[in-house]
């Protein structure tokens, strides 16, 4: 008999690398008595509307501990460049674990430091994620690629490590850039926020799985070289990105500074 599929489903992944650059093992990082990665996780679960949440490593430690936390862990390579590389590695598994076509499934990356992760977050982009279009049965017509984004304040407008992101009129992403874009002319630039929003970019991405399968046959980005942001393979080989506004950005820990300043955020919220 064969397996029965359901109609489109929501798959929540997250990648962690435990041998971070910047902050080695910091998914694995005490928060509250328990590692950072499964705080991650439970707030991902508790997103209405997701059909699975699994953790993808090459980590043999962090695999083991995320199944004794009860959930899925699928392994990858050591030599992957991205969070999107690392998922688009195993992204027939993802599939498999939400239950529908590659087609209908939206696969949606959140990072392992995202500690204090809102879950509605992950409920607006599913609902964005759909749009307007849906088949008389119900299934979800999932965009491309959809991303959240946040209106910077000025003194955050400069600051290359802040991603930004240049939108055109119906929300689509034109560029990423960790430059304040646009350049306005004839006016200095500690006043160009009088003249139009800048957006920040949170670092959560929603593809329709079968557009994550085919990042690997993506060409080589200079941009994405130049930026080191993931993103820009996708806009130079012409692959829409959506945007949806949210309030501020996901906060994300890479330094030992922002470790104990996401402990104490955690803590004051218990």
């Amino acid at each position: 008999m064969a397996e029965r599929r359901s109609a489109s489903a929501v798959v929540v992944a997250v990648p962690a690398r435990l041998a971070s650059s910047r902050l080695p093992g910091k998914v694995m990082a005490d928060v509250g008595g328990q590692p950072m990665l499964r705080h991650v996780l439970e707030r991902c679960g508790q997103a209405r509307g997701v059909a699975a949440v699994l953790a993808c490593s090459d980590s043999a430690a962090v695999l083991e501990a995320v199944r004794r936390w009860g959930y899925e862990a699928l392994a990858t390579s050591e030599h992957c460049g991205s969070g999107s590389e690392r998922l688009a590695s195993v992204v027939a598994d993802l599939v498999a674990a939400g239950g529908a076509p590659a087609e209908r499934t939206l696969v949606i990356n959140v990072q392992a430091d995202q500690l204090l992760l809102d879950p509605a977050i992950l409920e607006t982009m599913i609902a964005e994620a759909s749009g307007a279009a849906a088949e008389a049965a119900g299934a979800a017509v999932w965009l491309p690629v959809i991303t959240p984004v946040y209106p910077l304040v000025p003194d955050k407008i400069h600051d290359p490590n802040i991603v930004k992101v240049q939108r055109a009129s119906d929300g689509r992403a034109i560029t990423f850039s960790r430059s304040a874009l646009p350049h306005v002319r004839d006016l200095t630039p500690e006043h160009w926020h009088s003249r139009t929003t800048y957006w920040g970019h949170v670092g959560i991405y929603g593809y329709r799985a079968d557009v994550l399968a085919g990042w690997s046959g993506l060409p080589p980005s200079p941009l994405e070289r130049l930026e080191k942001l993931e993103q820009l393979r996708l806009i130079e080989a012409g692959i829409p990105i959506a945007t949806f506004r949210v309030a501020a950005d996901c906060f994300a820990v890479d330094t030992p500074a922002q470790l104990e300043q996401a402990r104490a955020l955690f803590l004051s919220q218990a």
